[in-house]
C-alpha cells in the first residue's frame, strides 16, 4: 500500500499551512521474488526486488504542514532474489533486495513541519530479505548485492526548515536478512551486505534547519539477524558485512538547534553473521557488526541538547565474523557487539554548545567472535579485531568534518 502526499507552492510566498492525516493497515502478506538465470553476459546484470506493507510519502516546498500518521503491519513482507549464472555474470552487476514492514518518508523545504508518526508491525508477522547468487563455475568483473530488512522504517528531510515531530515504533515481528553469493573467480571487486533492523528511525536536516525530535522504539519480536555466508574459487577482492541493530535512531542537522528526547527498549535477540572463504585471493574483509540500541545526534550547527534513555534485555547481541583462505595478500576479520550505543556532537566552530541527559542498561549477553584462518600458502597481512561492550557512549564538541 503506497500513498502519496504532497504539498507544493507556485512563488516564493509561503501558501497555506497544511493538514495530512494517514491512516494505513496491512493484514496479508506481501511478497516478490526476482530470478535471473544467465548463461554469460557481457555488460552485467541488474536486479532489484522489494516487497513493502505501508508506505507514505509526504513533501511540502515553501509550505508549513501538520502530519499525523499512523501505519499497522499485520502481515508478513517478504523479498528474495535468486541469480543462477553458469558461466559469466558481465563486468559489472548490482543486486538488491529489500523488505519493509512499514516505511514513511516526510520533507519539508523551507518550512515547519509538526506530527506525531506511529508505526507497528506485529507478532504475527515476519519481514525477510534475501538475496542468493549462485555460480559455482561463473567469473564475473564487479558485483554488488545489498539485502535490506526492516520492519519500521522512517525517514525525515529537512532543508532550510523546521521540524517537531513525535516518533513512535513498535516492533514485534521477526527480522532477517539472509543469503550470499558463490562465484569460481571475481577479477574486481565483490562486495555482499546483508542489514536487518527492528526499529529505523533517520532524519537529516541541511540548509540552517532546527530540529526537535522525541523518538520511542521497541523492538520486542524473537530475533533481528543479518547473515551473509560467501565463497570465491579466486577474487582479486572480496567484502562481506552484516549489520543487525534492535533500535536504531540516526539524526543529523545543520544549523541553529538540534533538540532529540530518545528512548529505546530492545528485548530480541540480535545476531549478525559474516562468513567468507576464497581459495586465492588479492584482499578479503569480513565484518560485522551488532546492536541492541544505537542511537546518533550530531548537529553541525551550534546547540546540541539531548535526553537518552536506552535498555537492552532478553535475548542478547551476538556478533560472528569469519574468514578462511588458503593463498593471497591481505586477509581481515572484524567482529563489534554492543548493548547500547549512543553518540552526540555539536559544532566548535560554531561556539557550540553541548547538554546531555544519558542513561544506558544493559542486562543481555553481549558476545564478539572474529576469526581469521590462512592455509599452507599464507599471506602477506593477517588482521583480526573482536570487541565486545555493554554500553557505549561518546560525546564531544568537534569542528565540522574533522
Amino acid at each position: 500500500m503506497l500513498l502519496v502526499l504532497c504539498g507544493a507552492a507556485t512563488s516564493h510566498a509561503q501558501s497555506a499551512p497544511s493538514d495530512v492525516f494517514n491512516n494505513q493497515v496491512q493484514v496479508g502478506d506481501v511478497f516478490s521474488q526476482g530470478t535471473l538465470n544467465v548463461v554469460t553476459v557481457e555488460e552485467g546484470v541488474q536486479q532489484d526486488t522489494s516487497a513493502s506493507g505501508n508506505a507514505v510519502q509526504v513533501y511540502a516546498d515553501q509550505a508549513d504542514m501538520s502530519v499525523t500518521s499512523n501505519q499497522t503491519m499485520a502481515g508478513s513482507a517478504v523479498a528474495q532474489t535468486v541469480v543462477d549464472v553458469s558461466d559469466y555474470l558481465g563486468a559489472d552487476s548490482a543486486v538488491s533486495t529489500t523488505a519493509l514492514g512499514n516505511t514513511s518518508d516526510v520533507g519539508i523545504n523551507q518550512g515547519t513541519v509538526t506530527g506525531v508518526l506511529t508505526q507497528i508491525s506485529t507478532y504475527a508477522d515476519n519481514i525477510t530479505a534475501r538475496t542468493q547468487i549462485e555460480g559455482a563455475t561463473a567469473e564475473a568483473g564487479d558485483v554488488v548485492t545489498a539485502t535490506t530488512a526492516i520492519a519500521n522504517n522512517q525517514n525525515l528531510s529537512l532543508t532550510n526548515g523546521a521540524a517537531g515531530v513525535r516518533t513512535n515504533q513498535t516492533n514485534g515481528a521477526e527480522v532477517l536478512a539472509d543469503g550470499g553469493t558463490i562465484l569460481q573467480y571475481v577479477s574486481g571487486t565483490a562486495a555482499v551486505s546483508g542489514v536487518a533492523v527492528g526499529n529505523n528511525l533517520s532524519s537529516i536536516g541541511d540548509s540552517s534547519s532546527a530540529q526537535r525530535l522525541a523518538i520511542g522504539q521497541t523492538n520486542e519480536g524473537a530475533l533481528v539477524q543479518a547473515s551473509k555466508f560467501t565463497a570465491y574459487g579466486n577474487a582479486q577482492e572480496a567484502i562481506t558485512s552484516t549489520t543487525a541493530v534492535g533500535n536504531s535512531a540516526n539524526v543529523l542537522n545543520e544549523g541553529p538547534l538540534l533538540d532529540v528526547t530518545s528512548q529505546q527498549v530492545n528485548s530480541a535477540y540480535v545476531r549478525s553473521q559474516s562468513e567468507g572463504t576464497a581459495y586465492q585471493f588479492g584482499a578479503a574483509q569480513v565484518s560485522a557488526y551488532g546492536a541492541g540500541n544505537t542511537a546518533v545526534a550530531g548537529n553541525s550547527g551550534a546547540e546540541l541538547v539531548l535526553d537518552n534513555t536506552q535498555w537492552n534485555q532478553g535475548g542478547g547481541v551476538e556478533v560472528i565474523a569469519t574468514f578462511a583462505g588458503t593463498d593471497g595478500y591481505d586477509a581481515y576479520g572484524q567482529a563489534t557487539a554492543v548493548g547500547n550505543d549512543v553518540t552526540g556532537y555539536a559544532c566548535s566552530a560554531c561556539t557550540g554548545t553541548m547538554s546531555v541527559s544519558n542513561s544506558q542498561t544493559n542486562t543481555a549477553d553481549v558476545g564478539a567472535t572474529s576469526s581469521v584462518t590462512v592455509g599452507a600458502q599464507g599471506a602477506r597481512g593477517v588482521v583480526g579485531t573482536a570487541t565486545a561492550t555493554g554500553n557505549n557512549a561518546s560525546f564531544y564538541v568537534t569542528r565540522p568534518g574533522s
